[in-house]
C-alpha cells in the first residue's frame, strides 16, 4: 500500500512539474505546430489567396466534385463537401469569393490519401464557393453559387 502512494505522490509531481514548465514556455511542442500560411489567409481578393496559398492563380476545370447546398438558410454554418478524382492530389482549398478574407481552409494531403475533404464554412452573404485542387503541380478548380437568407460572417 505504500509504494502505490509513493508512485501516486511522485507522478503527481512529475505532471505538476511539466505543466509548470509548459505554462511558463520552457517546453513548447515546436513540431506539433502546423505550417499556416498567414498571407493567404489574410488575402482581401480571390486571386491573391490563391496565388499565396498555392504560387499562382491559373487553375484549369478538373474532375471535381463540389457538394454545396444552393441555398443556405444560415451563412454562418455552410457544410461543403469537395472530392477530386484527380490523380496525384496534393492539396485542396475552399475559398468564398465575397467574404473579406475568401480563404477558408487549405487541406494538404499525403501522397497516399484519398483526395476527399468535408468542412463548414462561413459566409458573409450570397457568394461563390472555390475549390481549388492542387495535382502534380498544377491547379484546377471548380465553383458553385451559394445563396446565403440570414446570417454570415459579414452581419
Amino acid at each position: 500500500m505504500n509504494t502505490k502512494r509513493r508512485t501516486f505522490l511522485k507522478s503527481t509531481a512529475a505532471v505538476g512539474a511539466v505543466g509548470v514548465a509548459v505554462s511558463a514556455g520552457l517546453l513548447t511542442p515546436r513540431a506539433v505546430f502546423a505550417a499556416w500560411p498567414k498571407a493567404a489567409f489574410e488575402a482581401t481578393s480571390l486571386d491573391s489567396a490563391i496565388t499565396a496559398a498555392h504560387g499562382g492563380s491559373a487553375a484549369a476545370s478538373g474532375d471535381i466534385k463540389l457538394k454545396a447546398p444552393d441555398i443556405a438558410e444560415n451563412g454562418a454554418v455552410v457544410p461543403i463537401t469537395v472530392t477530386s478524382k484527380i490523380a496525384g492530389t496534393e492539396s485542396i482549398s475552399i475559398l468564398v469569393s465575397n467574404n473579406p478574407t475568401p480563404l477558408t481552409g487549405t487541406f494538404n494531403l499525403g501522397s497516399n490519401t484519398e483526395g476527399f475533404v468535408s468542412s463548414r464554412v462561413k459566409m458573409s452573404k450570397t457568394s461563390d464557393v472555390v475549390v481549388v485542387v492542387k495535382a502534380g503541380g498544377k491547379l484546377y478548380s471548380a465553383k458553385k453559387e451559394v445563396k446565403v437568407t440570414i446570417g454570415g460572417c459579414g452581419g
